[in-house]
């Protein structure tokens, strides 16, 4: 392969390999998922230096064609989730209807005093207690989502527990008697990601995010959550339907 690369014209060695690679994926060689090779492998394999084999990996990176995960490599990105935002919004039934295995983890808890924004929105008095969990949504153990829901706490006192015990918000809240609940609205924006982002979503600098605020209410019209979730937008695409 390395008779492919003209090393005397005008384009950069690092792009010829980028564009072999792509070539590979776009052609199906290399499938969605599957691990490249490494930085090491592809010096080896085009006769170039380990810097070369590494600029022509972050560029495929920056047209969002693969991602790379510390520690263990590049990777050929998989096809983006749609993820369905409707009048009852479920985070794992939407990745379960992507064919993908929904999962969670509670990375952060914590009660906060109700500022004005937060209050109105909640329909509590300023400086209610508010219960805020911080989740990772994850889909076949990817993150795919950071999303901070913040509760009245005085309505649910046992919603945390609920939560550590189910693992899911929509039991957790079903065991703190609310059987159902809808999505009033969402708002969503695009914008660069923060170090927690990063961190996160694992994911480029250079990439931004999609970050929706949504209100759901129960049957009755009443506040029951406020969220903002950040989306890994190479990951996810948000449809809206009726």
């Amino acid at each position: 392969m390395t008779n492919d690369i003209d090393r005397h014209g005008g384009k950069a060695v690092w792009r010829q390999i980028a564009d072999h690679l792509e070539a590979d994926i776009m052609a199906g060689r290399l499938k969605p998922g599957e691990r490249l090779a490494t930085e090491h492998d592809l010096a080896r394999q085009f006769a170039v230096n380990r810097h070369t084999a590494r600029r022509a990996l972050a560029a495929l990176a920056d047209m969002g064609m693969v991602r790379t995960e510390q520690g263990r490599g590049s990777f050929v990105q998989e096809h983006v989730i749609d993820y369905r935002v409707r009048r009852r919004t479920r985070f794992s039934e939407n990745i379960s209807a992507a064919r993908r295995e929904p999962g969670g983890r509670l990375l952060d808890e914590r009660d906060l005093p109700a500022d004005e924004d937060l209050a109105a929105k909640l329909d509590i008095p300023r400086g209610s207690p508010v219960l805020m969990l911080r989740i990772l949504g994850e889909a076949d153990g990817r993150p795919i989502s950071l999303a901070s829901h913040y509760f009245p706490k005085d309505r649910f006192p046992g919603l945390a527990d609920a939560f550590r015990d189910t693992g899911s918000i929509t039991k957790a809240l079903a065991r703190c008697g609310v059987a159902d609940y809808l999505r009033r609205h969402t708002r969503v924006t695009a914008r660069m990601p923060r170090a927690e982002d990063l961190r996160a979503l694992q994911q480029p600098a250079n990439r931004p995010i999609l970050q929706a605020e949504s209100l759901n209410v129960d049957t009755d019209g009443r506040p029951v959550f406020f969220t903002v979730a950040r989306f890994a937008s190479d990951r996810v695409q948000l449809v809206f339907e009726p």
